[in-house]
């Protein structure tokens, strides 16, 4: 009897730690970007206007979130018109074929302090890769009007564009072929 009361307990117990919460990201505070390299001598910065993106996790360091998050190629924005034209046609990103980008976490290991690794599969132009980025968790702070949990996120990462097929025939020189990830990402709680 007394080891079915301490089996019943430890379920119970055990069970509260596995209530899975969804997170929703919050548009209006959220920026998904990249950079390259110009010509070897600049930078040049875009991000996409258009990307979703949402986490489940159970625990409250989140652990074991497990995030999704999906970008529109076609909502891509450099500042320039015929940059981002050329950016969407087939000899780049070709969003006619391929009109997303995705990314589906895998793991989510705390590194230290705020610092976190975040490993998943990014599918880009019909091509899926494994890549790890690096994210710093600022917390979470109850907002103001909405009285909802907020979580804040900085996710930085480099990838090979050439690694994803997108712009082969680009030279290094031209394009950097290292792409820079930078996204501020900011969710809602349940």
């Amino acid at each position: 009897m007394k080891k079915g009361m301490l089996a019943i307990a430890a379920l119970l117990i055990s069970g509260a730690t596995f209530a899975q919460t969804t997170w929703t990201l919050d548009k209006s505070h959220a920026k998904l970007g990249f950079t390259v390299t110009h010509l070897l001598i600049s930078e040049v910065d875009g991000y996409f206007n258009d990307f979703d993106a949402k986490f489940i996790a159970s625990k409250e360091d989140l652990t074991d979130a497990k995030i999704e998050l999906t970008a529109q190629i076609a909502s891509i924005n450099t500042g320039n018109a015929d940059r981002d034209k050329h950016l969407t046609a087939p000899d780049f990103f070709d969003a006619a074929k391929f009109p997303t980008l995705s990314f589906r976490g895998k793991t989510f290991q705390k590194v230290d302090g705020k610092d976190y690794k975040l490993v998943g599969e990014l599918t880009m132009h019909g091509v899926t890769k494994v890549i790890e980025l690096n994210v710093v968790f600022f917390g979470t702070a109850v907002h103001p009007y909405t009285k909802k949990t907020v979580g804040g996120f900085k996710v930085t990462g480099k990838l090979n564009r050439k690694d994803f097929g997108v712009g082969t025939e680009t030279p290094n020189a031209g394009v950097s072929d290292e792409v820079i990830i930078s996204a501020n990402l900011e969710f809602v709680k349940g």
